[in-house]
């Protein structure tokens, strides 16, 4: 039996002629790359691809308001027994590329769910890694650096209201899901918050090329927060004289530095096996 032949686990709402996708094409206005959160949304988070959707749907801190799945993708979460939370509408796959544009990588879901909660930096367990974003504003990078982070079990990334992208489309796809792991603290005082952090007992580490110090000549001690700065500007000077230390990240090749998500993880491994967080 054919794919086209089975029925789909969910019924299509109203017949294949009504819902909101069905019927004459509609025309969405597609998520902005980035946007400064200080503008703020009164807008949903839009959240697409496998990995982003199944774990926002199984994070109980998530509130999905609706959901889109083709019917191989509606099929797929039967079959691994995925709760949905809301009854989802089964369309087309050209009509979510025509929400997200042709060459969003969906695999066939469509979220609209409000944002998750921004944590109280002083909620923060004195432990572990922690990472601290200087105006960061690639939506890629920073999904990146999630799901980085995600990785390396950081306790919560902490970023500035200002200059920074919002946590949905392209960036929710980049972390693949990171998103619903790693808490994102929100502030608008970058300068203040790491103040606070040495205030706690957080060692301050600023990742900068210009460094006087290579990070493998600092003794890194837990908690550590690791704090990266923006493509081609890097750490802010204000940033700089916050931390407790600038350190460089030295590498044997001819090109000194690094892609900003690259650097996060290798400065992520450095810290977790300095401070005996690896597996072993």
């Amino acid at each position: 039996m054919s794919d086209r032949d089975r029925k789909p686990p969910f019924p299509r709402q109203g017949g294949k002629s009504s819902g909101k996708f069905a019927g004459k094409p509609r025309k969405f206005e597609r998520p902005q790359p980035w946007r400064d959160r200080e503008q703020g949304s009164d807008g949903p988070v839009i959240l697409y691809g496998w990995h982003t959707v199944t774990l926002a749907l199984g994070n109980p801190k998530r509130r999905i308001r609706k959901l889109y799945l083709t019917e191989n993708a509606a099929r797929r979460l039967a079959d691994e027994r995925i709760e949905t939370k809301v009854t989802p509408e089964i369309v087309r796959p050209s009509q979510i590329d025509q929400r997200l544009g042709p060459d969003a990588v969906h695999q066939g879901l469509l979220a609209e769910a409000d944002p998750l909660p921004s944590p109280d930096i002083d909620t923060l367990a004195a432990e572990g890694m922690i990472l601290v974003l200087d105006q960061i504003t690639d939506p890629h990078n920073v999904g990146a650096i999630l799901r980085s982070a995600a990785a390396f079990d950081v306790k919560a990334i902490v970023t500035t209201a200002r200059h920074s992208p919002e946590a949905t489309g392209v960036l929710a796809k980049s972390a693949s899901g990171a998103l619903e792991l790693v808490p994102i603290i929100t502030l608008q005082n970058l300068a203040r918050a790491l103040t606070r952090l040495d205030e706690r007992g957080f060692q301050t580490v600023g990742l900068d090329s210009a460094g006087p110090t290579d990070i493998a000549a600092v003794a890194l001690r837990e908690p550590l927060a690791l704090v990266l700065g923006a493509e081609g500007k890097g750490l802010r000077q204000l940033t700089r004289e916050t931390c407790s230390v600038v350190a460089r990240l030295d590498m044997p090749g001819a090109i000194k530095s690094l892609n900003v998500s690259n650097a996060a993880v290798l400065a992520l491994y450095i810290g977790a096996s300095r401070l005996g967080l690896m597996p072993k």
